[in-house]
């Protein structure tokens, strides 16, 4: 499945969300300022969050574009 550097990229993406997603981190954010009219806190949340799903979508792709045998159709099942 994942092999080597994307393996490793999966695990630091992990370990990211975990940090940027845990409490004394987010405390950073935690403000009554605003943005655009919203919230601070919910804005920067939900910002990491769609950040590392980009993040994760790029590694996950850049992965199959570097092994096409690594794609469904060309295994057969």
């Amino acid at each position: 499945m994942f092999q080597g550097l994307d393996a490793q990229r999966l695990v630091a993406l992990f370990v990211a969300g975990w940090a940027l997603l845990s409490f004394p981190l987010l405390a950073l954010w935690d403000h009554e300022a605003r943005v655009f009219g919203l919230p601070l806190f919910p804005l920067a949340l939900f910002g990491i969050w769609v950040l590392l799903i980009a993040a994760l979508a790029w590694v996950v792709e850049h992965g199959r574009e570097r092994d096409p045998a690594a794609s469904d159709t060309a295994r057969p099942h």
